[in-house]
Formats: structure tokens, sequence, C-alpha cells
């Protein structure tokens, strides 16, 4: 049997870091909104003949592999060379040997969550695998403790539901959990007015997300205060895009950047702050960090007709630009 699943990355657009529990707890209201973007994550299930119980685990992109040659071997082992993949077969206790093969099309630590694109990916291959049955939900919640599992840090939950249902979405963030709603706005439209691009260096974000976590918690007031006031932008820019009120999502991610970078100087970089400010002068109307910063991906709306400028400005500030599409399906699996 051959499985074959992808998944998509995302940027994200408002809201980030208060997905990451209990943060949201304290700011009630809390919701991040992104979108999945055509930069897939993929991952290939082929099974071995019965009676060949090995396990092989080969991540393409990074160019590591590692082997075991059982199940039982895999969930003793004390080290592994890829610790998310090793990590997630041991969620669904499949039977029988297999290979389990992953590629992805997200630059290393781009912060468009390819590690949580991956992890779902992997997830879906090996529910078909298994006959497990779970939800795509049960896939988000899996691919999060997983990677928390991994970094040994608490991790987020936006990331793994864009992989999981793509579109653009409202994560809310209450109390007993979170819920993914649909955020009703044009997707053409919103298509037509992003520029995503690669700054050439990997973001922090470990590094970043617990900073920001510990200060919180902490109680640094003025964290506490910038998270806030994001979790409020995230909220007004919601209303904004489901009302096609671009000048407003504009000057909302605009202000929604202010607040995020001030909360750590590892949030931005001088490239990031070129591009940015480069680009609004081209016809950008915003510019933000994807994911936790230090590096990555910066995403930027734009007016469709400053394209053109938007995306020369880019490359002269020393920034790649990754084409995309937004992804309407999310994760795709099929069988052969």
């Amino acid at each position: 049997m051959r499985i074959e699943s992808k998944a998509p990355t995302r940027v994200d657009l408002a809201g980030g870091t208060l997905d990451i529990w209990p943060l949201y707890l304290f700011h009630p209201g809390a919701v991040t909104l992104n979108a999945a973007i055509s930069r897939y994550a993929s991952c290939v299930v082929e099974t071995h003949p019965t009676g060949d119980e090995r396990i092989r685990l080969v991540s393409l992109d990074t160019n590591r592999s590692e082997s075991f040659s059982s199940f039982e071997h895999l969930v003793r082992a004390k080290h592994y060379r890829l610790p998310l993949l090793a990590e997630i077969v041991k969620f669904f206790h499949p039977v029988g040997g297999f290979s389990l093969t992953t590629n992805s099309e997200a630059p290393a630590g781009a912060g468009i969550g390819g590690s949580s694109a991956m992890a779902v990916a992997i997830c879906a291959a090996l529910d078909r695998l298994t006959g497990a049955g779970r939800s795509k939900v049960d896939w988000v919640h899996i691919s999060r403790d997983a990677e928390a599992i991994v970094i040994h840090i608490p991790t987020g939950m936006q990331d793994h539901y864009p992989p999981a249902f793509g579109g653009a979405a409202a994560i809310e963030l209450i109390p007993g959990g979170e819920r993914r709603i649909e955020i009703n706005v044009n997707l053409d439209e919103l298509e037509r007015r992003l520029v995503v691009c690669y700054t050439g260096k990997p973001r922090q974000s470990a590094i970043n997300n617990w900073g920001v976590f510990k200060a919180h918690i902490d109680n640094k007031r003025s964290v506490v205060s910038n998270l806030e006031r994001i979790s409020q932008i995230a909220q007004r820019m919601r209303a904004a895009l489901e009302a096609g009120n671009w000048s407003d999502v504009g000057r909302l991610m605009h202000s929604e950047w202010q607040f995020r970078r001030k909360n750590l100087p590892t949030i931005s970089t001088k490239t990031i702050d070129k591009i940015i400010e480069s680009t609004r002068r081209k016809g950008a109307l915003a510019g933000k960090v994807c994911g936790a910063g230090g590096g990555g991906c910066v995403v930027l709306l734009i007016e469709p007709d400053a394209r053109e400028r938007v995306e020369k400005a880019v490359v002269q500030a020393g920034g790649q630009l990754l084409p995309m599409h937004i992804d309407r399906q999310g994760v795709q699996v099929v069988t052969q």
C-alpha cells in the first residue's frame, strides 16, 4: 500500500501568540486569524511485505533518516534524528512495517507553520494506514502535542488548523478549548492582496514564543498590555475582513505589527524592517512577520495594482518572493 498526503502551510494575519494556552484565558475574546497557502508539506507511507516489521523514517528536505527494527524498538529509543515523525508514529500505534517519507516546500524556519503542516500530513497518512478514524480536529491536537513534546515548551494551536481545513479562518480561543470559524471573506480578493516573502534567515520560534510567554506569566505589564491590544486588533480585523474593508484591514495589520514587535527586541530584524518599510512606500498597506519572528517570512497586504512595485521592492530589500495561492481544501490523502 502507498498512501500520499499533503497539507498547506499558513500566513497568520493577526492574533498570534495568544493561541498558546493559557495566555488566551487572560484576554477574553482572543482570536487568531490566518489563511492556508499553497506551500505544502507532504508525506508518503509505503507498507512493507507481511512479516517485515521495520520502520524507516525519512525527511527529504532536511536530508535525515533513521530506521527501527519494529514499532516496539521505536518506542524504546531514547533519542531520535526525526523526533516529530517518531512522536506522531507513537500516537497511532501502527501494526507492521513501513517507510514514512516527508518533504516540505517551506524554507527552513520560515515561520509559516511548516512543521505543523508536516505533522497534520503525517497524521492524515497514518490515520489512513491504521484505520484509526480520528477527526481533523483530533489531528490538530495530536500535532500540537507532538510538537510540544519535541521542543519542550508550550505550543499554540493556530498553526495546525489551516493545514487541516484550508481557507481563511478565525480560531476562537475560549475557555474549555478552541473552535475554528471560517471568515466570510472573498478568498480570491484576499489572494490578490497578499504577498509572502522569505527574509533568508530562519526565525527563532521557540526562543521568541517562550520569551513572550514567560514575560506574560511573570506579569510584565508591557507584554500583557501589548497582547491585550493585539487581541482587540484581531477582533476588529475579523470584522474588517468580512466587510471587505481593505483599508481598515491594512491599518489594523500595521498596528498589530507595531505592538507585536515591542514584545521582544528579537522579534524583528533589520531585513524585516527594511522589507516592510520599503514596500509600504510602494503600495503595501501593511506588513508583519509570520509566526514568532526573528527571521522567517513576512506577509504583506497590498493594493492589487501595486503588486509589481511591491514585489520589486521586496527583492531590492533582500527578500525572496514565495509565490502562493490561498489553499481551499486543506489536507488531502490518496491511497494507491
